[in-house]
C-alpha cells in the first residue's frame, strides 16, 4: 500500500542545536568575532614575549588549542543555519578557520545552507575524505543541490553508496535545469492506496521513524504511481478510522510539473497558501513533491537577485579579493560612465543658451532627477508585476496608458511646485513655464521607459531588472537635458 521503507519504531533522543532569532544570530556573530580578535591579540603578545625562547612554540600551541576549543564549543552549540550565517559574515581567512572547527556531522547541512559563493570556497578547502563524509548522509535531492559545486569524482563516489532508487532519484534531479521545479523537488513523501481504511494508514505511519518534513498531506496513488488525490493529515486525524481513504481524500489539488519554473511554483504557493504540492510527470505519475522550505529559498534568492540586478551587479562575496569585485562591478559602471558622457554631451550642445541664462545650469538637474525618480517608480512596479506573472500581452497597452495618466497628473502637481521654485530663483515667468513643461515631458518619458525597458528585456529572455536603472537614468538625463534646454533655446533666447 505504501511506497516508503518501513522501520520499527524506537525512542530516539535527539540533541537539536538551539535555533536563534535574527538579533540573537547577530549577537552570536559578534561573540565569534570578539573571540577571534581576543585570541589574535593574545597570541601576538605571547609570541613577542616568548620570542627566542625554546618553549615559545609549546606555549603558542597551547594557547591556540585553548582558543580553538573555546570557539568550537561556542560554534557547535548553534544550529547549522546560524553557523552558515556566521561563515557568510566573516572574511575568507577567518571563515576557513571557523569552518575547520565546525563539527563534521554538520558539514553537509551547512553546505546546503550557505550561499553559493561561500559554498564554493568551503568545498575548495576540503579534502576528498571530508567531502565524502559531508555528503554520505544527504538525501538524493540534497545531493542534487550540491552536485554542481562538488568535484565529479566525489559525485561518482557518493552514487556508489546509494541504493538503486536513490541513485535514480539523484540522476533525475540532476537532469533538470536550474530554475525548474524538478531541480529542487523532494523525493521523501508518504504514499497510500485509495482502497484502505484510515486505521491502516495510521498504523503504517506509526511504523515510520518520523514523517518527512512539511508533511501536511499524504498522496493517494494507484499501483502504477498515478496520483488520484491527496489526504490531508488534519483530515486523517479527525475522521473515523474505519473510513476508506477514497471517501475522504481531496481530488481538487494543485500539481506541478518538473519542468515548471520555480518562480511560477512559488507564486502558486503564495496564492493558495500551500505547504507542499505533488510533482507529476506527463503520465500523471507522482515523482516528487515541492515543499514550502524550497519555495522560501526560491523567493529569497529571487529577491536578492532583483536587488542586485537593479544596480547591475551579480552575487558577490563581500570578502572576495578586490580583483573579483572589480570584474563584477566595472562593466555596468563603465556603461554608466558612457551614458553620463552622452548626457553631458547633449548639455554641451546648448552652451550658448546656458551661458546667456546661467540659472538654467542649476535647474536642469532637477528636470533630469525628477524624471529618473518617476521612471524608477514605474519600473519597480513593472518588474514586480513581471515576477508575479501579472503582465501579459493583453494588458500591456492598458498598463502603459495607466502609467501615462498617473504620471501626467502627478507631473502637473509637481511641476507647479517646480515652476514656483524656478520663478523664485529667476524672477522670470518664462523660465518657470519652460521648467514646468520640461518636467512634465521628462516624467512622461521616464514612465514610458520604465514600462518598456523591463518588458523588452523580458521579451528577449533577459533579467528585466539587470541594469534597467542604468538605462533609465541614461535616457531621462539625456532627454531631460535635451527637452529642457531645447525649450529654453526656443522660447527664452
Amino acid at each position: 500500500m505504501a511506497q516508503e521503507n518501513q522501520q520499527t519504531p524506537q525512542a530516539v533522543l535527539v540533541n537539536v542545536p538551539r535555533r536563534l532569532d535574527t538579533e540573537d544570530a547577530q549577537l552570536a556573530l559578534e561573540r565569534i568575532q570578539e573571540l577571534l580578535k581576543k585570541h589574535a591579540i593574545v597570541e601576538q603578545l605571547v609570541h613577542r614575549q616568548e620570542e627566542g625562547d625554546e618553549q615559545a612554540s609549546l606555549v603558542e600551541g597551547l594557547i591556540r588549542r585553548q582558543h580553538e576549543a573555546e570557539l568550537s564549543s561556542t560554534l557547535n552549540a548553534l544550529h547549522p543555519a546560524d553557523i552558515a550565517f556566521i561563515l557568510e559574515s566573516l572574511p575568507t581567512e577567518e571563515r576557513q578557520l571557523i569552518w575547520g572547527l565546525v563539527n563534521s556531522k554538520y558539514d553537509g547541512d551547512i553546505l546546503l545552507e550557505v550561499d553559493d559563493w561561500v559554498r564554493e570556497s568551503l568545498i575548495a578547502s576540503m579534502d576528498r575524505a571530508d567531502l565524502l563524509a559531508a555528503t554520505e548522509d544527504l538525501d538524493a535531492d540534497e545531493l542534487a543541490d550540491l552536485a554542481a559545486d562538488l568535484p565529479p569524482d566525489i559525485v561518482a563516489e557518493v552514487q556508489k553508496g546509494l541504493t538503486d532508487a536513490e541513485r535514480a532519484q539523484l540522476l533525475e534531479a540532476m537532469g533538470y535545469p536550474e530554475g525548474t521545479v524538478g531541480a529542487i523537488m523532494d523525493f521523501e513523501m508518504v504514499r497510500v492506496r485509495e482502497d484502505v481504511t484510515l486505521e491502516v494508514v495510521l498504523r503504517y505511519l506509526r511504523r515510520l521513524s518520523e514523517l518527512p518534513d512539511h508533511t501536511d498531506q499524504i498522496f493517494v496513488v494507484d499501483r502504477s504511481d498515478q496520483i488520484l488525490g491527496v489526504l490531508a493529515v488534519s483530515r486523517l486525524l479527525v475522521s473515523d478510522p474505519e473510513t476508506i481513504v477514497k471517501q475522504v481524500m481531496n481530488t481538487d489539488y494543485l500539481s506541478l510539473g518538473p519542468d515548471d519554473e520555480d518562480r511560477e511554483a512559488a507564486s502558486a504557493f503564495e496564492r493558495y497558501d500551500l505547504v507542499s504540492a505533488p510533482v507529476v510527470d506527463q503520465q500523471n505519475r507522482l515523482i516528487g513533491r515541492l515543499t514550502i522550505a524550497e519555495v522560501v529559498d526560491v523567493i529569497r534568492e529571487d529577491s536578492q537577485e532583483q536587488d542586485l540586478s537593479r544596480a547591475g551587479l551579480q552575487e558577490e562575496d563581500i570578502f572576495a579579493p578586490v580583483s573579483s569585485a572589480i570584474r563584477n562591478r566595472a562593466p555596468w559602471l563603465f556603461l554608466n560612465l558612457c551614458t553620463a558622457s552622452v548626457a553631458s554631451y547633449v548639455a554641451s550642445q546648448f552652451e550658448d543658451t546656458v551661458s546667456k541664462i546661467v540659472i538654467l545650469a542649476f535647474l536642469m538637474s532637477i528636470v533630469a532627477g525628477i524624471g529618473g525618480n518617476s521612471g524608477n517608480q514605474t519600473m519597480t512596479l513593472v518588474i514586480r508585476a513581471l515576477a508575479m506573472g501579472r503582465i501579459t500581452s493583453n494588458n500591456v497597452k492598458s498598463l502603459l496608458r495607466r502609467e501615462f495618466v498617473v504620471t501626467f497628473l502627478v507631473g502637473i502637481s509637481g511641476s507647479l511646485v517646480a515652476a514656483a521654485f524656478a520663478w523664485l530663483v529667476s524672477h522670470s515667468l518664462s523660465i518657470a513655464a519652460v521648467m514646468m513643461a520640461a518636467l512634465v515631458c521628462n516624467m512622461l518619458i521616464g514612465a514610458m521607459l520604465g514600462v518598456l525597458i523591463p518588458l523588452t528585456r523580458d521579451r528577449f529572455g533577459k533579467d528585466p531588472a539587470m541594469g534597467s536603472s542604468v538605462l533609465l537614468t541614461f535616457a531621462t538625463d539625456s532627454l531631460g537635458f535635451f527637452v529642457f534646454l531645447g525649450l529654453a533655446n526656443l522660447f527664452l533666447i
